[in-house]
């Protein structure tokens, strides 16, 4: 096993980390996202206020921007800072049927704290049950697909409907910025999505929201929304942003990132680790100390400890096999299973899909057309 000499992943965690001098692609990559941004807080700041000048002008309706939240720190936060900012999204959750108590708590909480209007869409359970089933069933890597492609695709169709441009995401570097491939697949795999549910499910995706390929290319190229990732023009400290919310909000904290989401916290504190063989708290570790926040030292003494408290993993346990209909025999079963790659199903991901580009120039005259009738 070798590790990186900046970070803590290793070619356990990645089988096709490489590294140069030592450093790992993972670190490398990271560097060069960076550049993507200012590289000063005075650089930051005049390219944030930039930013919202042209949120603010572009601005048709009743909100100026969308803002997805899940009740966690980074959409909390940045809510936190867009209301003293002086913008007036609308805040859109995506209720999958798993949120934690504390989630729904820290939701209710940023409401009555910034006045912000919020729509709340809740998919329908035992539709959304059946496409996650599927993904289960299929014993492919990512679970967490239907919860992540259903809150995309529902941010643009508001966007759509409320005719706003800008979507700002909490996405950023500083907590998110290493991810490998082998810990997750693309979340708008819809080719994927699709097949993978007409395998192993028996209901039809009626009300779940897909955001097909040409519908995606009608958002970007016609409508032209913008997702911005504003936190990434911050000086975003995830600790002080805590500290921030839970003073300011009264927010209560998970214990683990993204574990705002009963499944979520199943999936990757147990599911994630035991069936395929991934840590997931390597990947945010080896972010917070590429953006300075964690040492080494300390991501690895993190690690050393047990990432879910063994009460909480047999209570959780029996609590999402139970609500997905399975018996803990047929769900133990299904984690004996080898585990499947995504791409023995359709995917965009394959030669098939791959022609975006030469795509997009025979279907450019339309988008023209389409242009030209909605005098874009």
């Amino acid at each position: 096993m070798i590790e990186c000499t900046r970070c803590v992943l290793t070619t356990k965690d990645d089988p096709e980390i490489y590294f140069d001098n030592g450093i790992c692609n993972h670190c490398l990559g990271y560097a060069k996202k960076l550049k993507e941004y200012p590289d000063t807080p005075e650089k930051r700041v005049t390219a944030l206020d930039k930013i919202l000048a042209g949120i603010k002008k572009n601005k048709k309706g009743k909100y100026d921007s969308i803002l997805g939240i899940s009740g966690g720190v980074d959409s909390t936060y940045l809510a936190y800072k867009v209301k003293h900012f002086g913008l007036n999204p609308l805040l859109v959750h995506f209720d999958n049927g798993w949120n934690s108590e504390l989630a729904v708590q820290n939701v209710e909480n940023l409401i009555n704290k910034t006045g912000f209007d919020l729509f709340t869409y809740v998919v329908d359970w035992e539709e959304f049950k059946d496409l996650q089933l599927s993904y289960i069933k299929a014993s492919v890597l990512d679970w967490e697909i239907p919860t992540d492609h259903g809150f995309y695709a529902m941010l643009f169709d508001q966007a759509y409907k409320h005719k706003i441009k800008y979507i700002i995401s909490g996405h950023n570097l500083t907590t998110e910025g290493i991810l490998p491939k082998c810990m997750r697949w693309s979340k708008l795999d819809v080719a994927n999505i699709v097949d993978i549910h007409n395998t192993y499910g028996s209901k039809k995706l009626k009300t779940f929201p897909l955001l097909a390929f040409a519908k995606k290319v009608f958002y970007q190229k016609v409508r032209k929304f913008q997702v911005m990732p504003m936190l990434n023009y911050m000086e975003y400290d995830k600790d002080e942003a805590k500290r921030v919310i839970i003073d300011e909000l009264g927010w209560k904290d998970y214990g683990g990132k993204h574990y705002e989401s009963i499944f979520t916290r199943f999936y990757q504190g147990y599911v994630l680790l035991e069936k395929f063989g991934f840590d997931k708290r390597v990947a945010h570790l080896a972010t917070l100390i590429n953006s300075g926040q964690m040492s080494k030292d300390d991501a690895k003494l993190e690690l050393s400890r047990s990432g879910y408290n063994k009460e909480q993993l047999e209570e959780d346990k029996e609590y999402v096999v139970k609500k997905m209909g399975l018996t803990m025999d047929e769900f133990n079963s299904i984690m004996k299973e080898p585990p499947r790659s995504h791409l023995e199903f359709k995917s965009y991901e394959t030669g098939v899909y791959l022609q975006h580009e030469k795509f997009m120039q025979q279907i450019k005259p339309i988008i023209n057309l389409v242009k030209k009738t909605l005098g874009k």
